[in-house]
């Protein structure tokens, strides 16, 4: 059982979360959600994949919502074509040490990228220079981008055709908002393709 001090102090993290998940809420979140969703289900209908790249992190939310596309989030249906960017330490320990660390995304979506394709950009500050790169790389071969970032006009929330900024300075709320709104766009892609199992 949590000590007197510890108890308090996870009532006031559960109850800090709360009051940041409750501002998801947000009417202009919803919309860009629900055109996240539109998207990725246009990407897959054309024949595209979808792509996630991430540091720390943001790198396991990466690998977390790939694994749930490919294989299944709640439900038996069709997998669908994903691929987490941060996944490969041979080439990313290759691409890191002949081209630089910030090269490791980019070069990746040089190799594997498609028009059809869609960037998911997740970065808790949206300035990390790897995915700036990555979204730069995705936009000259004509890949739909996405950021899910936090709030407020970052590099990458300026730079993607979709951005989703969730309400919060604070890396760890960020995070948790992350795979919340991953989760949801998962289920919603579930059912859509429960439908034609």
């Amino acid at each position: 059982m949590l000590a007197n001090n510890n108890k308090r102090e996870f009532e006031t993290y559960i109850n800090e979360s709360i009051k940041y998940l409750e501002l998801l809420r947000d009417g202009d979140i919803i919309v860009a959600i629900d055109e996240l969703i539109r998207q990725i289900h246009s990407s897959i209908e054309s024949g595209g994949k979808i792509i996630f790249c991430g540091n720390g992190g943001s790198a396991s939310d990466s690998q977390h919502l790939a694994a749930e596309l490919v294989g299944r989030y709640k439900l038996d249906r069709v997998p669908l074509p994903a691929i987490a960017l941060n996944t490969d330490t041979s080439v990313i320990t290759a691409i890191s040490n002949d081209f630089g660390y910030e090269k490791i995304f980019e070069r990746q979506i040089e190799a594997l990228g498609n028009s059809t394709d869609l960037l998911v950009a997740i970065s808790t500050s949206g300035e990390s220079k790897n995915i700036v790169n990555a979204i730069i790389a995705a936009k000259k071969k004509n890949i739909y981008t996405v950021a899910l970032t936090q709030e407020g006009n970052s590099s990458i929330s300026k730079m993607c055709d979709l951005s989703i900024g969730v309400p919060s300075n604070k890396v760890n709320h960020i995070q948790q908002m992350h795979i919340l709104i991953g989760h949801f766009v998962c289920e919603a892609l579930e059912k859509k393709y429960l439908e034609k199992k």
